[in-house]
């Protein structure tokens, strides 16, 4: 569910993003201009001293922001959507620097690990269906 947080969350997330690499490049200072603008966030006194860069924000502070976005358990259609939000931002400027790889590889990490774990959760349902049926079967 797209809450008016998570979407706020989302924007600080971007320029999290955008100032990982310790600045904010003019094509990415455009397109988070855009996005804030879009979402109605422009003049959000939370937002605006990050988009207008008054204040920086550091690495740890955009991985604390994701860790909150995403929450404990986040699915890995979450953790795309977050891939494919900062992929728009990061290749904004038509250059990737090597902590803007490090933040997507370690959310496409994030978001096979739990993959797995959905499987292997799903897996084992499966095993527990089959032995109740089973059961269930032995009974009658």
């Amino acid at each position: 569910m797209v809450t008016d947080a998570n979407v706020k969350n989302l924007v600080k997330i971007l320029i999290g993003a955008a100032w990982i690499d310790g600045r904010i490049q003019p094509e990415e200072r455009q397109y988070l201009r855009e996005i804030a603008q879009a979402k109605g966030l422009s003049t959000d006194p939370e937002i605006k001293p990050w988009l207008y860069e008054l204040v920086t924000v550091q690495p740890n502070e955009c991985y604390t922001w994701v860790k909150e976005y995403l929450g404990d358990r986040p699915s890995a259609e979450d953790c795309e959507n977050l891939i494919e939000a900062i992929s728009g931002l990061i290749y904004s400027d038509g250059e990737v620097a090597i902590e803007e790889a490090r933040l997507l590889t370690k959310l496409q990490e994030l978001s096979q690990s739990n993959e797995s774990h959905t499987s292997a959760h799903t897996t084992l349902l499966k095993q527990i269906q089959k032995l109740y049926r089973r059961w269930v079967e032995v009974q009658n």
